[in-house]
């Protein structure tokens, strides 16, 4: 029985330890609101950064991505101001289908163009390597709205 118990302590102990280590990692809204707070201008310079460091980009190169890098940096920015106005002011509203069918439509169109403006910038090698991380953030990205989804109670799913 004292072995139980023991055991019983332990396994406790033990994964109280395991969600204390969990809450001290800044969870994705606070890192999102860090992110946010960060001037167009400091986004697209760390951007270009980090690109430079996985791409091996040369000074040509970093001048025309910090470029765009720095436009798509300002549309965010003021998509996200946008979006925060509306949801202050307690006018949010689920967009129709055909207003969701537009935006999909802008988003690809927008990865389109992106990605002939990188393929005139980049050396083969380089757009290869960037398609790949491209597919790698997709990817990384739909499992994040998926494992989201499940945490939801908010009805049944749609499928």
């Amino acid at each position: 029985m004292k072995r139980l118990i023991v055991i019983a302590l332990a396994l406790v102990s033990i994964q109280s330890f395991a969600q204390e280590g969990m809450k001290e990692r800044p969870n994705r809204e606070e890192r999102a609101q860090r992110m946010s707070d960060l001037t167009p201008e400091e986004t697209a310079n760390l951007r270009t950064k980090k690109m430079t460091l996985h791409l091996d980009l040369n000074e040509a190169q970093q001048k025309e991505i910090y470029a765009i890098n720095l436009e798509n940096a300002t549309k965010r920015k003021e998509m996200m101001d946008t979006f925060r106005a509306k949801k202050e002011s307690d006018n949010m509203e689920k967009p129709s289908e055909e207003q969701r069918l537009a935006m999909k439509n802008a988003k690809l169109d927008h990865q389109i163009a992106m990605k002939a403006k990188m393929k005139k910038i980049l050396n083969e090698e380089q757009f290869d390597k960037w398609e790949k991380y491209q597919a790698k953030m997709a990817q990384k990205a739909s499992g994040m709205k998926k494992r989201d989804g499940n945490k939801r109670s908010d009805g049944p799913k749609k499928q």
